[in-house]
């Protein structure tokens, strides 16, 4: 941690309940760091995983989402929502090589000016605590946090988060419910899918290459990425680019997240 560092942080709060209640901070004359910007939007659930993550890449060092306490939502189940968006971007961050506490999520009602100055206070000393944002000179980090965002923005990862609460919480169309540990076990896979798959498609855009230099450069095992190309291959996203003696050769057809 850099001495004296002050952390730069970002605070998307929903303007029904978590705004009013930082509205609310302010009146009061309640005291809280100086480290924290604030953007309002009307329901915390409009908020996209590929925001989140776009905010970290461009070197914010923490992001904060405030919404309306479960059961209070003004959309009535928006914040569920957004609390299954937050922990998949914290399971992409993790992937990425970011700290996932660098976001975080919070309920604060708009009586709870007090609270939201206790919540700043405690982010700020969490992220003081990790140090600065890390993605700035370090391409390996950069090029990590596209593939991520890539990956929050693939149908398959969109659909699982975005009908996570309907299907464990309420009931899907023949009326029965899936596990919730079923179904963060399918998210959790489908991140790691969507990530790798994505990494894989960055690093031939430009350039042939084999599973073991792919393997090699994003660090996972060759037998998976190996499973990752003929995925991409029957995709028409990969394509076969020659051989280097005798290892095959792989060129991306597409970006990832396309």
């Amino acid at each position: 941690m850099s001495e004296g560092f002050q952390p730069k942080l970002l605070a998307f709060l929903c303007n029904w309940c978590s705004y009013a209640g930082a509205d609310l901070c302010g009146v009061s004359r309640y005291q809280y760091p100086p480290t924290i910007r604030i953007v309002r939007v009307m329901c915390s659930t409009r908020l996209d995983p590929v925001h989140l993550l776009e905010v970290l890449k461009a070197g914010a060092d923490g992001v904060l989402v405030g919404g309306c306490h479960p059961g209070d939502c003004h959309y009535i189940s928006g914040n569920y929502y957004t609390e299954n968006k937050v922990h998949a971007t914290q399971r992409l961050l993790e992937r990425a090589g970011l700290e996932s506490k660098r976001l975080r999520l919070e309920w604060v009602s708009a009586s709870e000016g007090e609270r939201f100055s206790k919540v700043v206070a405690e982010f700020t000393n969490e992220v003081t605590a990790l140090g600065p944002n890390p993605v700035s000179g370090n391409e390996e980090l950069q090029a990590a946090l596209q593939a991520a965002i890539d990956a929050a923005s693939s149908q398959r990862l969109r659909t699982l988060v975005g009908r996570e609460y309907m299907i464990t919480e309420v009931a899907d169309v023949y009326g029965k419910k899936m596990p919730k540990d079923a179904m963060e076990l399918a998210i959790d896979q489908a991140a790691e899918d969507e990530f790798y798959r994505n990494r894989i498609i960055r690093r031939i855009l430009t350039e042939p290459k084999s599973v073991k230099q792919i393997a090699k450069e994003i660090k996972a095992p060759s037998d998976k990425v190996l499973q990752y190309i003929i995925s991409l291959r029957g995709e028409n996203r990969v394509g076969d680019a020659g051989h280097a003696g005798m290892s095959p050769l792989y060129i991306a057809l597409q970006t990832g997240g396309e």
